[in-house]
């Protein structure tokens, strides 16, 4: 991780957040330098003999040629321990309310504040005894970090002999924890350590998927879920709700930790989610959501060369709490905007440019970053099973989906949410097209479904698909030859396809009770829709219209089951299952 640094050298030339320095004798690819006289954070991209080519983490505003640009012989790395939970950073990982204690509204230039409180105690409990050998990722302890319990490991790469382990007290993130004994000598361990951001924590294997990441949002969980471990994106024109659906998977979905990487957003958003996200309550907890949450705000005021670090930074926090055998979420907004300062940067370094202007390794760069993903088997002698599941949005100029890093992105994701700007100007939310979206868990999490919530649940979620294609099919037909035409069977296609519209693809984030849908819940609004559905097509074979089916009073019952109480909730189904038999029944239709 750390080696002496090379000679130091000189500004040669400045263009915007690229840097060119010379005499960089000794110096590395990715190594951080500290460039200037104000020592901004940089890092190696490029060398070329003694000539080096940076791309600085901060604002070049002012630097000239023959400033120095000293190396720090270590690469982009983030800190590790305790106190990561509840805290902002910027994209180099500066925890950004302390800096705002000690600056004010601005950063800066070149300012160096450790990203973890290394004051703060923490109540260490150790795990054996000393006097033994360990191996990367062995447990030496734990400690409380808010609602988890936070392992203390040995560092990927370490091995050897315990000599000393701390005993259990309150230790600072400095303090030695214990004495590893390895073959090239003794090695002080404490509760901090650091890993290089470009190089993915080492793992024992990677599982397939089975368990469905459960997020309450029923379009997603009935039609696209995403699995534990897996990778999902959300494109969608301007205003479509990219970042509603990434606030409401943040605080619905059934990880144990949420990593929020905020890359090249507008600050007023990022300001919402500063602001919103202390004041949520957990619903796991009660207490505050950022409690088990980690914020990386980079916005798109800020130099463009740090929203490629926060994304790294995020999924190394990730892996991080993965290693402890957590499931963690990463949620990145948008990749788009990363991608914009790739080509920004690729073009000040006069690389050649591919499609639209993106360099040619656009899909390399998201391919490696995606790829972190993954439900996996952890290193060490008691391995645990943690997983990382990565949401991307994506934000297509004009909501082109043809556009280089949404089809990059497709080629790396399973999970596909495409946001409708017609739907969202319809006030139908989430604005998921149902016919354009698309999830390759489908299958593997069916039957976690079937075993815990009702076996005939690939049947009945096939069921509602093929009357919204059935549906999308009369509309084309009805532009041509007009509604008159079709026949009773095809007009009660179009009730049913407005009642899945309103009963379980509609849901409002803002609503106490329809915001969240669990399985339980979920299962039994599917069976009262199926069940009218079954009633109805046995009432239109003996002669009933579409329209009047339309009028009984279970269907306004049916599009109001998501916003309900639990507590209401199963009076409302008796009154559905009464609702259906007695207004079918006077029609001619008896309820099995």
């Amino acid at each position: 991780m750390m080696r002496e640094p090379g000679n130091p050298g000189t500004v040669v030339r400045v263009t915007g957040p690229v840097v060119q320095a010379g005499g960089m004798t000794g110096a590395r690819m990715y190594e951080i330098v500290r460039v200037g006289k104000d020592e901004l954070i940089g890092e190696i991209i490029a060398l070329e003999g003694e000539s080096a080519t940076i791309q600085v983490y901060e604002e070049t505003a002012g630097m000239i040629p023959g400033e120095p640009v000293t190396g720090t012989g270590s690469s982009l790395s983030v800190a590790l321990g305790p106190g990561l939970l509840g805290c902002i950073f910027d994209g180099i990982q500066r925890p950004l309310e302390k800096m705002f204690g000690i600056s004010g509204d601005f950063i800066p230039k070149g300012s160096r504040v450790p990203p973890l409180d290394r004051t703060a105690s923490w109540t260490f409990m150790p795990s054996g005894e000393s006097s033994r050998t360990v191996t990367g990722g062995d447990v030496l302890g734990h400690v409380q970090e808010g609602p988890i319990v936070h392992k203390v490991m040995v560092p990927p790469g370490l091995a050897g002999r315990f000599t000393r382990i701390a005993d259990e007290g309150d230790y600072t993130l400095q303090d030695d924890i214990g004495i590893l004994e390895t073959a090239t000598g003794r090695v002080p361990l404490t509760m901090e350590q650091l890993w290089p951001v470009r190089v993915p924590r080492p793992i024992t294997t990677k599982l397939e998927p089975g368990d469905p990441l459960l997020t309450g949002q029923r379009v997603i969980d009935l039609f696209f879920p995403i699995a534990v471990g897996g990778t999902a994106a959300i494109p969608g024109p301007f205003g479509s709700g990219k970042t509603v659906v990434q606030h409401q998977l943040a605080k619905w979905a059934s990880a144990d930790i949420v990593v929020f990487v905020g890359c090249g957003e507008r600050g007023n958003e990022m300001a919402d989610v500063l602001t919103e996200f202390p004041r949520l309550p957990d619903p796991r907890t009660g207490e505050p959501l950022i409690n088990r949450m980690v914020l990386i705000a980079n916005t798109s005021n800020m130099p463009v060369a740090a929203r490629e670090a926060s994304v790294y930074t995020g999924i190394t926090i990730a892996e991080y709490y993965r290693d402890m055998g957590y499931n963690v979420a990463l949620m990145a907004d948008s990749t788009s905007r990363w991608a914009e300062a790739m080509r920004e940067i690729s073009g000040r370094l006069e690389e050649m440019p591919g499609e639209e202007g993106y360099p040619a390794y656009l899909g390399s760069r998201l391919a490696d970053f995606y790829e972190r993903a993954g439900k996996v088997i952890t290193i060490g002698k008691q391995p645990a099973t943690g997983s990382v599941s990565v949401i991307g949005a994506v934000s297509p100029p004009g909501g082109d989906f043809s556009e280089p890093v949404t089809q990059n992105t497709l080629r790396m994701v399973k999970v596909f949410w495409a946001l409708d700007s017609e739907l969202a100007y319809r006030r139908h939310f989430p604005a998921i097209n149902w016919l354009n979206s698309y999830s390759l868990y489908s299958g593997a999490v069916d039957a976690w479904w079937e075993e815990n919530e009702n076996p005939e649940w690939r049947k009945m979620r096939e069921e509602l698909m093929v009357i919204l294609q059935r549906e999308n099919e009369l509309e084309e037909l009805i532009k041509l030859v007009g509604p008159e035409v079709l026949p009773e069977t095809d007009r009660l296609v179009l009730l049913k396809a407005e009642i899945i519209r309103e009963s379980l693809l509609m849901q409002y984030a803002f609503h106490p009770h329809d915001t969240y849908t669990g399985p339980e819940k979920l299962v039994r609004m599917v069976l009262a829709d199926i069940r009218f559905f079954s009633l109805a097509d046995r009432a239109v074979a003996l002669g009933v219209t579409a329209e009047t089916i339309r009028e009984f009073p279970v269907k306004g019952m049916l599009a109001r089951m998501g916003t309900v109480s639990p507590e209401d909730s199963a009076e409302l189904f008796r009154q559905i299952d009464s609702g259906l038999r007695s207004e079918f029944s006077a029609v001619g239709v008896e309820s099995e």
